[in-house]
């Protein structure tokens, strides 16, 4: 790939397989965003949205995977677009991409401060405000810098645990869920059962807003390729551990969905609860059920959080290595000891406690940190797709391709992704206010307007991705027409 060899190449593919199935975390990303499944279309909508958008998601992770295999390295999404695209591509990809990681990190590990504190609440009657709410979030954060300092073994090992964690999670949930309370939702509750509360009247508007709970919590799994220069046999370890992470994701995915809507005891007191399934725990189990239960997601919560900062930095170190960062010397500095990339990780997670900070002052902060994660972190997985589209015959796949199933799933990749990209945009809830405002505009805008800032002012000299091969082979590829 033109890269001298830096980082330790000591997680195997079941280790690639587990950071992604980690990061997507269905025990995190369907628990936070459960209130706002059902207010956006309901059970029917969670249910079946969730089997229709683990689908599409598919798609889009099998046609990243192929273009994963061809190169793997740390860069992994901006590092393909610029070798497909030419160096613009690219940098406007790493932008995207690296500042929905961050923002993933900082939503993921705010989200899980909200379960700490509603868990300390029903422990010693905590009372979570802004200001302790930032600091358990400080304090998450300040742990798993620790966590990924220890290196990237350390780092294989928890993501390996945590695999069976969530799995062992989702079923210790859904079979409590289901032996312990008398009564239950029906059948036709749970899979038809329709409730919008958003204000908006048109239902079809309503569905595709629902269809987001499952979009957000199907994200991360481009953490395979980031690690893949950690990665033995990468070629092949990567791309199955991005298809692998989604497919296990969406089935397990479903049954939690499942268990938790059939044991819902009370609906709109669900709803109006400041964390509904932690409402739901105490509704159908009980107060010592309900605590349980919490630090079981909340467990999976830090899982899921330490596998992210694993992929950020590795993200800022490879966007560094290349030149795009401002200081880029500094952050793609490794550790003699255990190649990790110590600068990359401290500023992983310094930018999102910086990104959480105004949620002292109001909750919807929160949500437009979530809406950075999303809004940079979706388009910049099609980017690579798209150009490979592009490139036609010029692409050479790797040994794991789609063959000739590559072209219709790219493209069903590039359009559900222009799709869904569309819904992030738009109003959630009716009217709009300041504090219902969507961000998420806000947020590319602003990504966008630092990747052009960045590219006029310094990425168009500094930044670029190194020569591979000798010069017949790069001729071969079509390098000289990038």
């Amino acid at each position: 790939m033109g890269y001298e060899p830096q980082l330790a190449r000591r997680m195997g593919p079941f280790g690639n397989f587990a950071l992604s199935f980690s990061i997507i975390s269905v025990l995190s990303g369907c628990m936070t965003l459960f209130a706002f499944g059902l207010i956006t279309g309901g059970p029917a909508v969670m249910l079946w949205g969730w089997a229709f958008v683990g689908l599409t998601v598919l798609c889009l992770g099998a046609a990243l995977a192929e273009v994963t295999s061809a190169y793997p390295v740390a860069g992994a999404l901006f590092y393909m677009a610029g070798r497909l695209g030419g160096p613009k591509w690219g940098f406007y990809t790493g932008y995207l991409n690296l500042l929905g990681l961050l923002g993933g990190m900082a939503g993921g590990s705010y989200g899980m401060s909200l379960f700490v504190g509603a868990w300390l609440n029903l422990q010693w009657g905590f009372t979570p405000t802004p200001g302790k709410t930032l600091a358990i979030c400080g304090a998450i954060l300040l742990l798993l810098a620790v966590l990924n300092l220890f290196g990237v073994r350390l780092v294989s090992v928890l993501n390996s645990i945590s695999v069976w964690w969530h799995i062992g999670g989702v079923v210790a949930i859904v079979g409590a869920l289901a032996l312990i309370p008398s009564r239950h939702q029906s059948a036709s509750f749970v899979f038809t059962h329709f409730a919008n509360t958003t204000g908006w009247g048109n239902h079809v508007y309503v569905i595709a807003l629902g269809l987001l709970l499952a979009q957000y919590t199907f994200c991360g799994y481009d953490a395979s390729a980031h690690l893949s220069e950690e990665t033995t046999k990468a070629q092949t370890s990567a791309p199955q551990g991005i298809v692998y992470s989604i497919f296990w994701s969406w089935i397990v995915g479903f049954v939690l969905l499942a268990g938790m809507l059939f044991a819902i005891q009370d609906y709109a007191g669900t709803v109006g609860s400041a964390v509904p399934p932690a409402q739901i725990f105490l509704d159908a189990l009980g107060l010592t059920g309900a605590k349980i239960l919490l630090l079981v997601v909340i467990v999976a919560q830090l899982f899921c959080a330490n596998a992210g900062l694993a992929s950020a930095s590795r993200m800022v170190f490879a966007f560094s290595r290349d030149g795009a960062l401002p200081f880029s010397k500094t952050w793609h500095r490794l550790s003699p000891r255990t190649k990790t990339p110590v600068p990359a990780v401290w500023l992983s997670v310094a930018v999102p406690f910086c990104l959480v900070l105004p949620s002292l002052y109001s909750l919807t902060a929160y949500y437009a940190v979530t809406a950075i994660n999303v809004i940079g972190i979706t388009p910049a997985y099609a980017i690579p797709v798209f150009l490979r589209l592009r490139a036609g015959d010029r692409f050479v796949p790797g040994p794991w391709h789609l063959g000739r199933w590559s072209k219709p799933i790219d493209w069903i990749a590039v359009i559900w992704v222009a799709f869904i990209t569309i819904m992030f945009l738009l109003p959630q809830v009716s009217p709009v206010t300041e504090d219902s405002f969507n961000y998420a505009p806000v947020a590319l805008a602003a990504v966008l307007l630092l990747a052009t800032v960045g590219w006029a002012t310094r990425g168009r000299r500094s930044y670029g991705i190194p020569e591979y091969g000798t010069a017949k082979e790069r001729a071969l590829l079509g390098e000289d027409l990038v």
